[in-house]
């Protein structure tokens, strides 16, 4: 009778040792090996807000195929949780379709997920497209529904949209040449 129990108890130490040496390795300080396997997607975050909606994507090819069809595949919705009661709707690749957690999009949204530097993120509002070099700055830009410093050209978009880009204390007295040619390489002109 003990040997029927054999495969089963030799099946949970293996698999107890396998747990332990796993967390080993991050205990010990390997860190960087975990964060080079696991890319956090943080260096780019789009929004495009319409008809009460909030659309957030943290990957590029979604993001365009949604101003081009007006839709996404996958997404993740929240009713009501915007920050004046928008709906939000999370454009969600291929790959992100089946997670419950760790979606960038999402995670920067929130707050638990810091952007990366460089970064880089388009905010699309009534005719107008914000470029910003921050996560920090681009928050605060769809708290505050402005963004007070910042450099402006009016019309300068194909279809005719105003670019804003937003500066800070370090760059507002100068015009932000690396921004501009950034939003050019981003969006093909």
């Amino acid at each position: 009778m003990k040997l029927k129990f054999l495969p089963v108890i030799t099946s949970l130490v293996a698999l107890t040792l396998l747990t332990a040496c796993g967390n080993e390795s991050v205990k010990s300080g390997d860190t960087a090996s975990v964060a080079e396997a696991m890319s956090l997607n943080n260096e780019d975050l789009y929004e495009v807000h319409h008809d009460g909606r909030i659309h957030i994507f943290d990957d590029r090819a979604t993001y365009e195929s949604f101003l081009e069809v007006g839709e996404t595949s996958f997404r993740k919705v929240h009713i009501g949780e915007g920050p004046k009661g928008e709906t939000l709707v999370f454009g969600l690749t291929n790959e992100d379709k089946k997670k419950t957690s760790g979606i960038a999009s999402m995670d920067m949204y929130h707050g638990t997920l810091e952007g990366a530097t460089p970064f880089y993120g388009e905010m699309r509002v009534e005719g107008r497209i914000f470029v910003f070099s921050s996560l920090a700055e681009m928050n605060n830009a769809r708290l505050v529904g402005e963004v007070p410093l910042r450099y402006t050209e009016i019309g300068a978009y194909p279809n005719g949209e105003t670019v804003v880009y937003a500066l800070n204390g370090s760059n507002k007295s100068v015009k932000p040449v690396a921004m501009i040619e950034q939003f050019h390489k981003m969006n093909d002109l």
